[in-house]
């Protein structure tokens, strides 16, 4: 029996690298994301500390330039707040956009990887075709040797 080669195998083989290559782009995306996402938690957490201490300042002795500084603070953490949540927006965004080059990527895989299977098939049906023959050819050799 012969031995099968698909003539496209290093098409397969590129669209495979062009998978793994997504998936790393994927991951590192959703790595990214995750660390945007740490960075906006810590400054809502640094703003309710500011909070707190703001309304514990408000509380005992009133030092005016003191209250001043927190709000001040507030007031910045407020714009950094709101530039993190933009800065996570574009990461989901960009995860977004690399969850879908990898499902273009892994629809084409299993397009080539169908395309194999279905050579593989039409290989064996010829190989069997051609064992057929054989054994047709040999059988009637043999009918006309008597």
């Amino acid at each position: 029996m012969a031995r099968f080669t698909y003539r496209m195998q290093n098409i397969l083989n590129i669209t495979e690298k062009m998978e793994s290559q997504a998936k790393i782009a994927y991951s590192t995306a959703a790595r990214a994301l995750s660390d945007e996402q740490e960075r906006l938690s810590e400054l809502l957490v640094k703003k309710a500390d500011l909070n707190a201490t703001l309304k514990k300042s408000t509380s005992g002795d009133i030092n005016i330039m003191s209250i001043k500084r927190i709000n001040d603070s507030i007031s910045i953490m407020d714009i950094l707040i709101k530039d993190q949540m933009a800065a996570v927006m574009r990461a989901e965004n960009l995860l977004e956009e690399r969850r879908a080059a990898l499902k273009k990527e892994m629809i084409k895989r299993k397009t080539h990887e169908k395309l194999k299977e279905k050579a593989f098939e039409e290989f064996k049906k010829e190989e069997i075709h051609k064992e057929d023959k054989a054994v047709d050819e040999l059988t009637a050799f043999t009918h006309r040797s008597r």
